[in-house]
Order: structure tokens, then C-alpha cells, then sequence
């Protein structure tokens, strides 16, 4: 009866035992817990932005040794250990990334899912060539090159162009994380281009002169570059739009100077405007057979919805406005005023 009683004794001082190594384990997780929330919600240690690339294959693991060798944090196993836990250290995203003071532990990996990087820009102008646009985003530094500027077929297979691609990418402003290839960004605007063209087609006026959204693309073209304030866009359409309408040619000089290429020299001469070219629209009726810039959204609006009037020339008054005449002998008194003094 006393053994058992001994016993029983035993067995209650090893069940209080355990219960109070349970206890003192369960006190040390909370505290530990604890601990590991506060580290991961601490922000790392930052006095100025910091900047980070991450490359493709690279772990989460290693980045985090990259942050405790530079001494941006004291919790390394604490991250490690919210990387595991949060399951989506493989969800990190290439790039180049900045940490700013005040960036948590948490919130590290977070941007890394978020693949919130750095962004550059490169901005294609409004009346620039095709050549003028890649050589632009080609000088980029941030800029992966990928393409062959004078290749005209690469250019061809890759804007799915039958021809010389000229025209049919979008000026507009693109933003881009480093390493990013020309090719994408010249797709990109491409694609743009194409979504806007099909927009603004939909929407044309009736009694155009064009059989296919490509040629209204051409004539804005034309319109982007003989424009000098946004007002006449409109205006400067009508007149071109009423002479193919009449059979006359359109007698531009900015079609002529793309045509020259490299051989103009920024004087347009009379023999310039007799040279043979496809692009010589003083030789030539109708369109060019391509666009020669890069229209914007207003000048293909305005190659849609053309001023109605009878106006049939223009001349550049020096101040970046036209005077728009309806008939030649009025034409050719504004050109004597405006440009030969009298």
C-alpha cells in the first residue's frame, strides 16, 4: 500500500514536471514569436536608398546573406525563416530594385514577389523615322540591344511587315526595368500603335479617300511633319485629303526629304523636288507608298476627321503658322508675301 502510494506520488511530480517543461517550452515559442514578428516587421537598417539587382536564378537565401554582409540586417535566419514560411521565395522576380529607409523585413520579399523594380524611360517624338526612334531607345544604357538598326528585314520580321516598317510604331513615352530589349520596347510600341490606329479607323468620316486604315496612317504622317501648331492639323488634312480627291498631286516637301535620305542636306533645292523617287510627291500622284514618320494620336485623328472647306494650298507664314488659299493666284500672293519678301 506505501509503494503504491510512492508511486502514485512519482507519477504526479512527473506529470507536474512535464507540464511545466510544456509550459516553459510553450512561454519560449510565444517569446520567440514574438521576437520573430517584431524582426520581420523592423525596418531594415537604412539610412539611404539602397539599391539591389537581383539576377535571374538568384535564391532568396542568398540575397539575404548579400543584406546581412552589407549590414542592412541583424535577422537573417528571421528572414530566411519568413521566406519558408511564407512559401513564395521561388515567386521572386529579376530586376533592379531599390530599398528605401524605412523598407521592413517583410516588406523586402514582398517587393521581390511584387517584382516592383526600378523603372527607366525612353521617349519616342512625335515626327521622328523609325531609324530616329530605335537609335534613341538603342542608346538607352539600360537597354538590352538586340537589334541590327540597318537590317531592314530583321526590323520587317520582327513589326510582321512585308516592307519597310516606317510608321508603325507609336511615339509616346515607355517605361522599362533595366535589361529590357530593344525589340520588346519596339514591339511594345508597335502594338500601341496598332490599338490606336484601329480606334481612330472605327470612328473615321465617311467619303474618305482611303481603302485601308494603312494609308490614313501615311497621310498622318505627312500631316505630323508639315504641321507647326497643333490647330491646322486639321486644316492641312482637308487640303490633301481634297487634292488626291481632285487627282492633284500633293506636292510636299516633307516626303521629298525623306526620300533623299541621307543625301539631304537641309537645303531643298528645285532639283531635289525634279529628283525621281516614289516618295516624290511632285512627281508622283497619290500617297507615298509608306508613311515617312511617326504620327501621333492627333495627326491620325486629324488625317479621319479633315477640316471641310475648299481650300487647296498652303504656305508657311515664318512663325510656324499657314496661310490656307482656295485657288493658285491667291496661293501664289501668299508665297510672294511670306517667303520671297514681296
Amino acid at each position: 500500500m506505501v509503494l503504491e502510494k510512492i508511486k502514485e506520488k512519482t507519477l504526479l511530480i512527473n506529470r507536474k514536471r512535464i507540464l511545466l517543461w510544456l509550459y516553459i517550452i510553450l512561454a519560449c515559442g510565444i517569446v520567440r514569436g514574438i521576437f520573430f514578428f517584431l524582426h520581420i516587421n523592423s525596418p531594415l537598417q537604412l539610412e539611404n536608398d539602397y539599391p539591389i539587382e537581383v539576377v535571374s536564378g538568384t535564391t532568396f537565401n542568398r540575397l539575404v546573406t548579400r543584406l546581412a554582409g552589407a549590414g542592412i540586417t541583424e535577422h537573417a535566419f528571421d528572414m530566411r525563416l519568413y521566406g519558408r514560411l511564407s512559401g513564395r521565395t521561388n515567386e521572386i522576380k529579376a530586376g533592379e530594385y531599390v530599398l528605401n529607409p524605412g523598407t521592413t523585413h517583410k516588406e523586402f520579399l514582398e517587393k521581390l514577389v511584387a517584382g516592383d523594380v526600378i523603372t527607366h524611360q525612353t521617349i519616342l517624338v512625335e515626327g521622328w523615322t523609325l531609324k530616329q526612334a530605335l537609335d534613341t531607345i538603342q542608346s538607352n544604357p539600360m537597354v538590352t540591344i538586340t537589334l541590327d538598326s540597318s537590317d531592314q528585314s530583321q526590323l520587317q520580321s520582327l513589326l510582321n511587315s512585308s516592307f519597310y516598317p516606317e510608321g508603325l510604331v507609336f511615339p509616346d513615352t515607355y517605361n522599362f526595368s533595366r535589361g529590357t530589349n530593344d525589340s520588346d520596347l519596339l514591339l511594345r510600341a508597335h502594338d500601341l500603335m496598332q490599338v490606336i490606329l484601329e480606334e481612330e479607323w472605327a470612328a473615321r468620316d465617311v467619303g474618305l479617300p482611303y481603302e485601308t486604315p494603312y494609308e490614313a496612317l501615311i497621310m498622318a504622317s505627312i500631316i505630323e511633319r508639315e504641321t507647326g501648331l497643333a490647330s491646322e492639323r486639321q486644316q492641312i488634312a482637308g487640303v490633301f485629303i481634297r487634292r488626291l480627291q481632285l487627282g492633284m498631286r500633293l506636292q510636299t516637301d516633307p516626303t521629298v526629304i525623306y526620300g533623299l535620305g541621307s543625301d539631304f542636306d537641309g537645303d531643298l533645292t528645285r532639283a531635289d523636288l525634279q529628283r525621281p523617287s516614289p516618295f516624290n510627291t511632285y512627281l508622283n500622284s497619290g500617297l507615298p507608298p509608306t508613311p515617312i514618320a511617326l504620327p501621333g494620336r492627333e495627326s491620325i485623328f486629324a488625317s479621319l476627321h479633315p477640316d471641310q472647306g475648299d481650300t487647296l494650298y498652303f504656305v508657311a507664314r515664318g512663325d510656324g503658322s499657314h496661310y490656307f488659299s482656295s485657288t493658285l493666284e491667291e496661293h501664289q500672293r501668299a508665297v510672294e508675301q511670306y517667303q520671297l519678301g514681296n
